[in-house]
């Protein structure tokens, strides 16, 4: 059977498996490890996008990604403020990308960590002009339901910070995040192992956002087939209902009357 399917903003995707396209070793790999993860949804910051149309051979990726295939969604990476991630999506839509964005702005260059008053206050704005916002956020509950309240279309709680590879440290917040939820709950960054993906989709997360854990691999084909798998796991796990945990033993074969 097949997992229900997930929708974002109207739109209905199979997979909730996204991709993010830095590090890799080249273009080439990058495109064909999408096609292996069977994703449906490719982030791409746009610092690192010619938006000219002037063919910069050092700023291409884009003519590696399929929109046929592919919903693109353009990242502001990089953006200090909301002026500056506002500024970089206005770019994006101008230069004839889809109006969605993945709102990521993180004045700290050591953590990455997103600001979250830059990110509620350049979402407010984003919205209003009409796009389809996914921020990238500190799991922070609160913050998520005023992100919510402001017409965002995802929430993206951190599981440990971008590129780390600890996996989901904010368990206990994302939980809550979750459960009061109006929109769908994307766990993105710090997933380095298939089995943190798996994780996060048992805990009842839409999707999963994988970058650096596929990119740097050595294989990043066959790594990004293992993650597609562990989301798919993990969401059958979720949906089929998980065994409830005990503080004592349980027998799976009573005894009781056997005997008798």
């Amino acid at each position: 059977m097949l997992n229900q399917p997930m929708a974002i903003a109207g739109r209905i995707f199979r997979s909730r498996l996204i991709l993010g396209t830095g590090k890799f070793s080249s273009p080439e790999a990058m495109r064909d490890a999408l096609d292996a993860s069977g994703a449906e949804i490719v982030t791409v910051a746009l610092r690192r996008a010619d938006l000219s149309g002037r063919k910069d051979p050092f700023a291409n990726i884009l003519e590696f990604i399929d929109p046929k295939r592919y919903l693109l969604l353009p990242n502001t990476s990089g953006a200090m403020n909301a002026e500056e991630a506002v500024r970089l999506a206005r770019l994006a839509a101008a230069a004839g990308l889809p109006k969605w964005v993945k709102l990521e702005i993180h004045p700290d260059s050591r953590y990455l960590l997103p600001d979250p008053v830059e990110t509620l206050k350049a979402s407010e704005i984003l919205v209003k002009e009409g796009f389809t916002v996914l921020p990238y956020i500190n799991a922070d509950p609160v913050l998520a339901k005023r992100l919510q309240d402001a017409g965002v279309s995802t929430v993206m709680p951190l599981g440990s910070p971008i590129g780390s590879n600890r996996g989901i440290q904010t368990r206990d917040q994302i939980r809550i995040i979750i459960e009061q939820a109006t929109v769908p709950v994307v766990v993105d960054a710090g997933l380095g192992v298939p089995s943190h993906a798996a994780e996060a989709m048992e805990m009842g997360a839409d999707a999963v956002l994988v970058n650096t854990a596929i990119a740097v691999s050595a294989d990043p084909n066959r790594m990004a087939v293992a993650f597609k798998m562990a989301v798919e796991a993990g969401r059958a796990a979720f949906e089929a209902g998980l065994a409830s945990q005990q503080a004592t033993a349980s027998a799976t074969s009573p005894l009781t009357a056997f005997l008798e």
